[in-house]
C-alpha cells in the first residue's frame, strides 16, 4: 500500500506562513494559528510542505488503508484558505450554519479571508471536530 504523502515533519510553521505572499492571507494563516492552538490545546506542526497541523489521529479504514492525520488543520493556497475539519455527519450543518462566507467539500472549509467568517463559530467547529475524531478514533 502506499504511503501518505502528508506527513507531520519538522518544518518550520513560522517560516512557512512567513513566505506566504499575500498579506492578508499571511496575517490570518498567523491568527488561524493562534485560534487553532487555544481551540485544540495543540501546538501548530507542519504536515507535508503546506499544511499546518494541530494534534493528531490514526485512523484505519475498512479498505484496510490506515495513517495518521492531523486533528484540524489548513492550508494557505492561492486561491484561498482551506481549514481541514472533521465534524460529526448529524451535527455538521447546525455548525456551520452561522459561520459566514465559505465554501466547502468533504472536511474542507474554504475562506477567502477570515474577516468573512465568524470566528467564534469557527472556534466552536474545531473544538467540536477535536471532539468527533477522539470518539470515532480512540487511542
Amino acid at each position: 500500500m502506499a504511503q501518505n504523502k502528508t506527513t507531520e515533519n519538522t518544518g518550520s510553521v513560522t517560516d512557512f506562513l512567513n513566505a506566504v505572499a499575500d498579506d492578508t492571507k499571511r496575517t490570518d494563516s498567523f491568527k488561524l494559528v493562534e485560534i487553532m492552538e487555544e481551540q485544540t490545546g495543540y501546538k501548530a506542526k507542519m504536515w507535508g510542505p503546506a499544511i499546518v497541523g494541530f494534534g493528531s489521529y490514526h485512523y484505519k479504514y475498512e479498505s484496510g488503508r490506515e495513517g495518521d492525520a492531523p486533528m484540524v488543520g489548513f492550508s494557505p493556497r492561492k486561491a484561498e484558505i482551506s481549514i481541514y475539519l472533521m465534524q460529526n455527519p448529524e451535527e455538521r450543518e447546525a455548525l456551520l450554519a452561522n459561520l459566514g462566507k465559505y465554501k466547502t467539500d468533504g472536511g474542507c472549509i474554504r475562506i477567502k479571508k477570515l474577516q468573512d467568517i465568524n470566528t467564534d463559530v469557527l472556534r466552536n467547529i474545531a473544538t467540536a471536530s477535536v471532539k468527533y475524531l477522539k470518539e470515532k478514533y480512540p487511542a
